[in-house]
């Protein structure tokens, strides 16, 4: 079995910058174990596997796999899948419909593609265990009972002088630890850390950009700000707040195009 497959760098403006995505249209399901697979061998960040959607709903159904298993959200691989799909097809926008995040669309913009997320809230609080890892303190901490931890610090070279202990995180469970700071050439910086799900660092991540969408716009007073994701490959975005959803503005670039070839 022949499997069409595009990689696609996405929030980035060049190859081998923002966050590597694997995109396979197919036309049917494949069972679980042999999505895993291949997401396990393609070994980024996340696989997004795509079927057209018979509900009506939206014009496609959206599923992403780390390689180590199927995730609820995943912002760069979305918007990668719209980069693939609009590419080859044209259009304005197309939309997803995903099995724990609702109806998600990419739309085409002045500065390459726009995603809208739904926005995911943080509440003030505290996690010492998390803290005590990360290897510098924070000056706030913000979480979301579904995983989504947001530490604030006073710079951005505190952000990027930080050395977690990984292994620690990892035990802590599938969490994301979102260090973020003001920018010094961005309005905001960040890096994360996701070593439960199977990514030690993230080179750039969508979801965790809703978190702090809504997390930057209560800090700075206003809708939109510049993000820069500072991991080894770094990715940019433009982030807006609107109603309840955090619209992602990004550019993508097809790296690679060829087949994945399955046993028959």
């Amino acid at each position: 079995m022949k499997l069409p497959y595009t990689h696609v760098d996405a929030f980035a403006s060049r190859p081998f910058t923002g966050n590597q995505a694997a995109v396979m249209p197919l036309d049917a399901w494949l069972d679980d174990a042999t999505l895993l697979a291949i997401a396990e061998e393609n070994n980024f960040a996340e696989t997004a596997f795509l079927v057209k959607d018979g509900s009506g709903e939206a014009e496609y159904e959206l599923r992403w796999f780390t390689p180590t298993e199927e995730v609820r959200l995943c912002g760069h691989a979305t918007l990668a899948s719209g980069h693939v799909l609009l590419t080859r097809d044209g259009g304005d926008a197309v939309t997803f419909r995903t099995r724990q995040a609702g109806v998600l669309e990419v739309r085409r913009s002045e500065a390459g593609y726009e995603l809208a997320l739904p926005l995911i809230p943080t509440e003030r609080g505290e996690w010492d265990e998390a803290v005590a890892l990360l290897g510098a303190k924070p000056r706030e901490v913000w979480l979301n009972p579904d995983g989504y931890g947001i530490y604030l610090f006073g710079s951005e070279a505190e952000v990027l002088a930080l050395d977690p202990d990984l292994k620690g995180l990892k035990a802590l469970g599938n969490d994301q630890f979102i260090c973020t700071a003001f920018g010094q050439n961005t309005d905001v910086v960040s890096r994360v850390f996701v070593p439960g799900g199977g990514v030690d660092e993230d080179s750039f991540t969508g979801s965790a950009h809703a978190c702090l969408t809504d997390f930057w716009t209560m800090k700075l007073g206003r809708e939109s700000f510049s993000a820069f994701q500072a991991s080894q490959r770094g990715g940019y975005a433009q982030c807006r707040k609107d109603g309840d959803k955090a619209v992602l503005g990004g550019q993508c670039v097809t790296v690679v195009e060829g087949s994945f070839y399955l046993p028959s």
